[in-house]
């Protein structure tokens, strides 16, 4: 139980930092890679709990989690740079 102690806390200070970077980015890139570094560290911190309690269920939601910051991060850049989710349209074209 100690190493699960050992890697909760290891991760919290990463999260305090993540958390830093998230509210003092200067940039939008920065905010959306804190956003996604956060979700990285809730997919190890589950993945490790999963680990030392051995129970499989949390690797399962963990690797869910993890599809879905991955999704999520990806939709959110495309977002950003062409300011739509959709086919991309021409002009005189109507969707």
């Amino acid at each position: 139980m100690a190493i699960l102690l050992a890697i909760t806390a290891a991760l919290f200070v990463a999260v305090l930092l993540v958390l830093i970077r998230l509210f003092a980015g200067p940039t939008l890139y920065d905010r959306v890679l804190a956003v996604n570094t956060f979700g990285t560290l809730t997919v190890l911190l589950l993945s490790a709990l999963g680990f030392v309690t051995e129970r499989p269920d949390f690797l399962d939601i963990a690797m869910l989690y993890a599809l879905i910051n991955f999704v999520s991060t990806i939709a959110i850049l495309k977002f950003f740079r062409y300011r739509a989710l959709g086919r991309a349209t021409t002009r005189g074209e109507e969707v």
